[in-house]
Order: C-alpha cells, then structure tokens, then sequence
C-alpha cells in the first residue's frame, strides 16, 4: 500500500489493489419493480463511479467481478443482457479508458464466450496496453478455484515437459501462473449488497486482504461509498502474521 496526504494533512494508507464483488443488480431493480435487467444496467453508472475513485485516490490496480463461472445458470435473458452488456463496455467505455490513460484486461476462461466478443476483447487489450494508468482488470468467467486449478496445470505441463521438476513448485511459482500474477498483491476487497462471502472470487490473491462488506445494493454504490471503504481499510492494523507490536 501507498501513503497519501489529504489536503488537511492527514495521512492515508491507499490501498495499491482494491478488488470488488458487484452485487445487488437485480435486488436493486426488484425494489423498484422493475426487471433484474435494469439493474444490471444501472450498475455501469457504478463502475464509472469506482473507476473514477481510484483514479483520484491513487489506486494502481482495480479489479471487478463481472461474471463468475458460476452465473452461466442464471435465467437465459439475463445472461444474454450481461452479455451485450459486455459488448456495449468494450465498444464504448474502452475508448474512455484509454484517454484516460487506464490499462484494461479481461481475465478468466474467455473459451466460453462467443467469438465476436473474444476478438472484442483482445482489440480493447490491445488498445490500452501501453497504458501506464490504473489496471483495470474485468473478472468474466472467472472463479477462484479455477484460477488455481489453471495455475496448477500449467505447472504439471512444466513438469511433464521436464522444464521444471515437481520439487521447483512452491507458492511462488504457483502465483506466477494465475491471472493477476502482474499485479500488486491485493490489499482490499469490498463486497455490497450484504452478504459475507466472496463467493468463489480470488480465493487466492485474498489471502492477507482487508474484506470490507456493505449492504449498499451496487447501483447505489458511488464515490462517496467508495472512499468510505478506503477510510475503514486505513483504520485496520495489517500485521500479516505479525504481532500488533511487531508491526507497531
């Protein structure tokens, strides 16, 4: 994490990696009578608001649970709107991003999509990547096992290849294979919409992370609830195995 000063001079830890499950879409939209599919619309209004939060904030990495492996179960048009969803942010939202100097990814098993948004999102790829800005990293079709488990297999491909041998796996090596490898570790992850779970998402990367929940339905998540999230990660004492006096 970095430190920051705010205009009255008081110091702030600021998250490096802030990670956040969006929940709430159709909750939100069912309160008000409308289809589930509303709120997922109204939840972009969010991530724009988030977006912008970190920018300010100093964040080096964001990171967004879109789409989990699991959610393919969902009702047929909801996944359908997720999806053109998806196509309306690489088509438009992107070229925002990249004046705005923010790296974007898409990572998870991207085997599932269709082929026009696969080619969608190696051109929005392509397009930020000499971005020196926030990473923004879109988690779609991901879960945290499978990150894991995909991890483990490039391994035992390293192994069976003799590039390495059994004995060179260890946690490190691990890490290196799974999907934000690149990334600074992560250091807060926020979940709205009231539940206390995470919900299959970086079970790995969220290992020494601050978990930050609210019952703040995600279109009704703005800046403000977002800096309230960074003010609770800075009152936290992070000891990371330590004891409060080792770290004090």
């Amino acid at each position: 994490m970095t430190i920051s000063t705010t205009p009255a001079g008081q110091y702030i830890n600021i998250p490096k990696h802030i990670a956040i499950i969006m929940d709430g879409n159709g909750r939100w939209a069912q309160a008000q009578g409308k289809s589930r599919v509303t709120g997922h619309k109204a939840g972009v209004d969010s991530v724009r608001a988030v977006v912008r939060g970190a920018r300010k904030a100093g964040v080096e990495a964001l990171t967004l649970f879109a789409f989990s492996s699991e959610n393919w179960q969902r009702p047929e048009q909801e996944v359908s709107v997720l999806m053109d969803l998806f196509m309306y942010v690489l088509t438009k939202e992107v070229k925002r991003l990249h004046k705005n100097n923010i790296r974007f990814q898409v990572v998870g098993d991207l085997s599932r999509f269709s082929a026009k948004l696969q080619k969608n999102i190696a051109k929005s790829e392509q397009l930020t990547a000499d971005n020196t800005g926030l990473v923004l990293s879109i988690a779609a079709n991901y879960g945290g096992r499978w990150d894991i488990a995909n991890a483990a297999k490039k391994l035992a491909l390293q192994v069976k290849n003799a590039e390495i041998s059994p004995d060179d796996i260890d946690e490190v090596s691990l890490h290196e294979h799974t999907c934000l490898a690149q990334l600074p570790p992560l250091d807060l992850l926020i979940r709205t919409g009231g539940d206390f779970r995470i919900s299959n998402f970086l079970l790995w990367q969220a290992a020494y992370a601050e978990f930050y929940f609210t019952e703040i339905l995600w279109p009704d998540f703005n800046e403000v609830e977002f800096e309230q999230a960074i003010s609770t990660f800075d009152q936290r004492e992070r000891r990371f195995g330590k004891t409060g006096e080792q770290v004090k």
